[in-house]
């Protein structure tokens, strides 16, 4: 069976008008505000920008677009973070990634404000998520822990397995997994025969972005698989890191594109109104 992210992303935004209608009730001086900053002109990031800023007009939420030519110096990048991090009206900000080369991303990383971060990569809110605090969560690995929920897939106990380490969903999917009580194997590029560890995961979570590496020999019949992987073929098709044959094997699977993808979009809308409502409660604090 295939897990639909389109609709479950839907349903999301659904709860999200509600919070908003919540929101603008409660505070009418509060409009989330969320600022991406772009640096060049890297086709799928403007693609992904794009989605972002149309996701945010239709729900509500007032995103605006900060480009940079990609030969910007350091120090002006970090500025422009400086600023947003100083404005009431910005409370989100997004830092569109890759960055160019010459610029160094875990420093700008480091420059946003951890409540402003609804990418949850900056290292307070790592910290956080492995000490079991509220913080923001990568957009990505929290979509994928809400198409497990809404397809009640148990994981207590269960074994899952995640093919990639990656700071925005490796390592935080992991994370994720333990902290609702599955047991974690992490696979990597240095992992010795990766397959065999595949084949035992009642949960396999790959994010390797690498066409057809997963196998249906690589799947234990009736596992859930969750396709993270984005690879864009040479004919111009969009696949994940799954062979279509992984489907005659597993009970859930993730398709590519229609599965992760929205998702990741939905729960990037949820930090950003998550973020506002932080704000206006800290405000009312005093």
């Amino acid at each position: 069976m295939l897990i639909d992210g389109k609709l479950v992303a839907e349903r999301v935004k659904g709860e999200l008008g509600a919070r908003l209608v919540a929101l603008r009730e409660a505070h009418p001086a509060v409009v989330p505000g969320l600022a991406i900053v772009l640096v060049g002109h890297h086709p799928p990031s403007e693609i992904y920008v794009k989605k972002k800023l149309d996701a945010c007009r239709k729900v509500g939420i007032r995103a605006t677009l900060h480009r940079f030519p990609s030969d910007v110096d350091q120090p002006t990048l970090h500025g422009q973070v400086a600023m947003l991090n100083a404005d009431p009206a910005v409370h989100a900000i997004l830092v569109q990634l890759p960055l160019p080369l010459h610029l160094d991303t875990k420093a700008t990383i480091d420059r946003v404000d951890p409540d402003k971060d609804v990418d949850g990569l900056h290292p307070l809110n790592i910290g956080r998520l492995h000490s079991g605090r509220a913080g923001f969560i990568p957009c990505t690995p929290l979509g994928v822990m809400r198409l497990l929920a809404e397809h009640s897939v148990e994981l207590k106990g269960r074994h899952a397995v995640v093919l990639g380490r990656s700071a925005i969903v490796g390592r935080p999917m992991s994370w994720l997994l333990l902290r609702a009580h599955a047991t974690v194997t992490t696979c990597h590029r240095h992992t010795a025969d990766t397959a065999s560890f595949a084949r035992t995961a009642d949960v396999l979570v790959t994010a390797v972005g690498k066409p057809g590496l997963v196998t249906r020999d690589w799947v234990k019949p009736g596992a859930v698989v969750v396709d993270v992987g984005i690879n864009r073929l040479p004919d111009g098709r969009v696949v994940g890191d799954c062979d279509p044959e992984v489907r005659e094997v597993a009970r859930l699977v993730t398709p590519v594109p229609g599965g992760v993808g929205p998702m990741t979009v939905a729960m990037m809308l949820s930090n950003v109104v998550t973020a506002a409502e932080r704000f206006a409660r800290r405000a009312i604090a005093g």
